[in-house]
């Protein structure tokens, strides 16, 4: 369960300083026959700023249950 926390800690403290990410993705615009038109689009993915906050403190509570087990 340590490691699970220490995990979840890590991915929280990543999700509140960036709070998302962008990819490209090619996409079929045109397509006849022989002839294929591709574009890139550009995509990005956000998530708020109290998950990352809910993910943090979730593995710092499973840290600090592990440690009062034993």
């Amino acid at each position: 369960m340590k490691a699970i926390g220490i995990v979840l800690a890590i991915i929280g403290i990543g999700m509140l300083i960036f709070n998302g990410f962008n990819y490209t993705k090619k996409e079929k615009i045109v397509d006849i026959g022989p002839v294929e038109i591709n574009a890139d689009k550009e995509k990005s993915v956000g998530w708020p700023t109290y998950a990352g906050a809910i993910v943090l403190i979730a593995g710092i509570g499973l840290v600090v249950l592990d440690s009062r087990k034993k």
